[in-house]
């Protein structure tokens, strides 16, 4: 029975996990505004409809989920306990997918950047990584 639980329980709990507009895809979103670049979110014509497309810059942001992008070595990652078999399946093409998608949108000629969630908690560290981040993206220009 408590098995039964657990897996009821982790069922509802992942069909409350968002997709789009996460926190730290609107932090992100909104400290790129803030600093004066514009872009477009989502584009369905790019591989893997990246998270932040900025065309002037040729260049695409995504903002990971430390779980679902399985992060190695992240305090955020851990294959759940119950159900293993599937979820080392799952999160192995998840990482499969990500090579494939960055090696297209190097293949058309973007930058392909990836902002890890555990990087924008806490505050402090999150400010540290936008700058960066934006510094990455202005180096473009030079």
């Amino acid at each position: 029975m408590s098995d039964c639980f657990s897996v009821e329980k982790r069922s509802r709990i992942m069909a409350g996990i968002k997709a789009k507009d996460t926190k730290a895809e609107l932090a992100v979103r909104a400290f790129l505004f803030r600093q004066g670049f514009r872009y477009r979110i989502h584009d369905t014509h790019l591989p893997g409809k990246p998270d932040v497309v900025l065309p002037k810059y040729k260049t695409v942001i995504f903002i990971n989920g430390c779980f679902w992008h399985a992060h190695q070595g992240c305090r955020h990652f851990a294959i759940p306990k119950t159900n293993r078999p599937f979820w080392e399946r799952k999160l192995m093409k998840n990482r499969e997918r990500d090579q494939k998608v960055l090696a297209l949108l190097l293949q058309m000629g973007y930058r392909v950047l990836v902002v890890w969630e555990c990087e924008l908690s806490p505050s402090s560290r999150r400010e540290e990584t936008l700058q960066g981040l934006a510094n990455e993206i202005w180096q473009v220009e030079s």
